[in-house]
């Protein structure tokens, strides 16, 4: 009698696709500790060349290098992917793609998009691989920021005002696929994140401070988020800069958005006196601003029988 194959406990080999940060690392221990297959496509001056040691299968390939890591996907058998870590988006002219990534860009319009377009057009081409794009999520979602606080200190209820405004301007935000974080202080919208990033906005904000209480430092996912390739993240660093930067708190949506060595995040906070709490925006937003938000990003349409 012939025996049946059981595909279900075929393991299928990881590749992850690298950027900077502390991520990419995070993900090579789960998968050493599961014993997961992988190998590692590096992206140069983006991933930190000293971050892998010389027993991680590794190739370095140049963010324009599209042919070279689709053959790289091939030849190492290759069958799902993560993107993880964060990367500088270059203009076009930086980033000299070779024939394959030209071809790439004009299909998926890399100077038409924002960052989620673009997102979802290089998921597609790997989709027509047959390859599974994954999210970092789906392999660490003990880093996923719980609900509450995780330190000592506690919001108070001016801290929670302003970070109901956040919660509502970050949104916004991301909506315009223009950043992921604001920074409010006693209802006053600060600063606003863009191309700089999170922790250039934090020291921008310091020189916009008004006296008294600090601000809070608001991050939450987008609405149209692609949660496989682009988790907002926060880390001891974001903490420090916090904290220099005369701000109370930080506030990110709770399960949507990764806390870095929560543990390290809780006691640094706890030292530098400024609190750190997991948020649902849906009940942390009036009801007015709840609806009013449905209405821009098109859950509702703004009309009532």
């Amino acid at each position: 009698m012939k025996q049946k194959t059981n595909k279900a406990t075929k393991t299928e080999k990881l590749g992850i696709i690298a950027g900077a940060g502390a991520l990419p690392q995070l993900l090579i221990r789960h998968c050493q500790k599961t014993k997961q297959p992988f190998f590692v496509i590096a992206l140069k001056n983006q991933a930190q060349p000293d971050s892998f040691s010389t027993d991680i299968p590794v190739q370095w390939v140049r963010l324009g290098g599209v042919g070279k890591i689709i053959r790289t996907i091939k030849t190492q058998h290759i069958t799902e992917v993560v993107m993880v870590g964060s990367v500088r988006r270059p203009a076009l002219t930086e980033i000299f793609p070779d024939w394959r990534g030209f071809q790439v860009a004009l299909r998926i319009g890399l100077n038409q998009k924002g960052d989620d377009g673009l997102l979802r057009g290089i998921i597609q081409e790997f989709e027509k691989l047959d390859v599974r794009v994954r999210g970092v999520h789906e392999f660490l979602p003990r880093l996923l920021a719980p609900i509450g606080a995780i330190t000592k200190k506690q919001p108070d209820v001016f801290d929670i005002e302003d970070i109901s405004r956040g919660c509502y301007a970050a949104k916004l935000l991301g909506f315009a696929d223009a950043g992921q974080s604001v920074i409010v202080q006693r209802g006053l919208v600060l600063a606003l994140e863009g191309v700089e990033g999170t922790q250039k906005m934090i020291e921008r904000s310091k020189e916009l401070r008004r006296k008294g209480q600090g601000g809070v430092l608001v991050k939450t996912v987008k609405p149209q988020q692609e949660y496989r390739v682009d988790m907002p993240t926060i880390g001891v660093s974001t903490v420090k800069a916090a904290a220099a930067a005369g701000l109370k708190g930080i506030a990110v949506e709770a399960e949507k958005v990764f806390i870095l060595d929560a543990d390290e995040v809780a006691q640094k906070a706890d030292e530098l006196n400024i609190f750190v709490v997991g948020v649902s925006v849906d009940n942390i937003l009036p009801l007015g601003l709840k609806e009013r938000l449905n209405i821009l990003t098109g859950k509702t349409s703004g009309y009532r029988n």
